[in-house]
């Protein structure tokens, strides 16, 4: 089930929101967590009812074995940490099985000349999120940071459904104390205005700006042959805003989701297009995912506590990794890389204690990041190169002052069959001129605008105060959808 589909908005959220202060009110309060737990998986099972047992089966599984490191009166001469390998290792065996099996068969194949059959097993949803999450949990609860005994509480933290698809990745202590917490227990009609809130600019986000993106970055990367100079950056500058509004558009439907059951989500992401360097991109691109590689890779590795040597091997290890938990491609890899890469370059730039102003750090950061994007996007090594040739095709340039460069590959795009979003198309036909490039370049241009000069949405959750502003401001995304 999608948070923008209606079925999400206008059926499954309020009924699981009334239902839920009803059994508080009626002081059932471990009903209403069983019930806030059965409409979650409910939730889980409406993309696929057969991948419901897996979850179920993980929830069980890491449960028990955190019952384990967590048992004072513990006298098996087994000692805990092989508890906590085992339990680590069997979640990234589940993980490895459904999202990296065919990769390694179809490698197998390639390098080794063997003829292994591909499973084209159905990725289960969520699987990397909850699979991290509970990770976490053991390691937590080995290091005698979690006591928690009961086991709706555990589900409740694994599968509560604002958090279950795209995180955050949450810890144990940020979110099931507020369960607790008695006081959560009945409305916050504060929290339901900003929850609403930022709720709806989340959806504005992914359905106005994110999902109109997707057709250009589509034509680009993925239908042209080749590209010029401007087609070329269009394409590129439009996957950045696409994933940009898509994630931080997700991001703000789980937080404000949540924040009508008065839970109150870690910040997941926080305007890091406008970072002055990698390091800072990282603290404000997918906070908890950051969070997660630093706690419980890049630190138990060693961290930057060794050799300088070392400390640049861990920081590689570690992105490496994450840019595989993305995806299972040489493309998600090679991404990881770059981004590990530029962290160890700006670890000795800082060494030279030589500074930049910020706005050139942000330009050569936002560029950087571009650039590193549509690794991420290509589905074949051939796709990346064909966008990274035409972006340094700079001959095009005079072609285009003399009015000899076209731009074919948006300008066989009929907005109205792409699908673009109805209200769109109103403003393309009738304030801008009938030019699907102008407009591209218009969406371009109003999109980074937002980006680079707007608060985000947890800069503007911080002042909200109910007035004809923030009113209007939700009707008008509203009414765009």
């Amino acid at each position: 089930m999608l948070f923008n589909s209606y079925v999400f908005i206008f059926f499954f959220l309020p009924l699981t929101f009334f239902v839920y202060f009803c059994l508080n009110k009626l002081r059932l309060t471990k009903v209403s967590k069983v019930f806030l737990v059965c409409a979650s998986l409910f939730f889980y099972s409406w993309w696929n009812l057969s991948y419901v047992p897996l979850i179920i089966g993980s929830i069980f599984f890491n449960y028990l074995i955190s019952k384990l490191l967590i048992n004072d009166n513990y006298n098996s001469k087994i000692p805990k940490k092989i508890y906590l390998v085992f339990g680590i290792f069997a979640n990234i065996m589940l993980l490895g099985y459904f999202k990296y099996a065919d990769f390694f068969i179809e490698n197998c194949n390639l390098f080794f000349t063997t003829n292994f059959q591909a499973l084209n097993l159905l990725l289960p949803l969520a699987i990397s999120f909850f699979t991290f999450q509970q990770i976490g949990y053991l390691v937590d609860s080995y290091n005698r940071e979690i006591n928690e005994n009961d086991f709706v509480n555990y589900s409740l933290f694994v599968s509560f459904f604002p958090q279950l698809i795209a995180g955050p990745i949450v810890h144990h202590k940020e979110m099931m104390p507020q369960f607790a917490n008695i006081r959560n227990k009945i409305i916050n009609y504060k929290n339901i205005s900003i929850g609403l809130f930022i709720f709806v600019i989340g959806l504005f986000k992914k359905v106005v700006i994110a999902d109109t993106f997707s057709f250009w970055v589509s034509a680009g990367f993925d239908s042209a042959i080749n590209l010029n100079f401007f087609e070329a950056w269009l394409t590129s500058l439009s996957y950045s805003c696409q994933l940009y509004f898509d994630f931080s558009g997700y991001v703000d439907m789980a937080i404000g989701a949540a924040l009508l059951f008065n839970i109150k989500l870690p910040i997941n992401f926080n305007s890091p297009y406008k970072s002055t360097n990698i390091q800072d991109f990282w603290r404000r691109w997918h906070i908890t995912l950051s969070r997660f590689l630093k706690e419980y890779i890049y630190l138990p590795l060693g961290g930057n506590k060794r050799s300088e040597l070392r400390a640049c091997l861990n920081l590689m290890a570690t992105f490496i990794i994450g840019g595989f938990w993305h995806g299972a491609g040489w493309l998600f890899i090679f991404w990881g890389f770059l981004h590990g890469f530029a962290l160890i370059v700006l670890k000795f730039w800082k060494q030279l204690n030589l500074k930049l102003w910020s706005w050139i750090s942000i330009f050569i950061t936002f560029n950087f990041v571009n650039f590193t994007w549509i690794f991420f996007r290509a589905t074949k090594w051939s796709d990346a190169l064909k966008v990274l040739k035409g972006m340094l095709s700079f001959k095009d340039i005079e072609l285009l002052l003399h009015n000899q460069l076209s731009f074919g590959v948006f300008n066989n795009l009929d907005p109205q069959i792409a699908g673009f979003n109805f209200k769109l198309i109103k403003l393309y036909k009738f304030i801008l001129r009938p030019d699907i490039n102008i407009f591209i370049i218009f969406s371009i241009a109003f999109a980074l605008f937002i980006t680079f000069v707007f608060p985000n949405s947890h800069q503007l959750s911080r002042n909200f105060k109910p007035n004809i502003i923030y009113s209007f401001t939700v009707v008008f995304c509203y009414l765009c959808l």
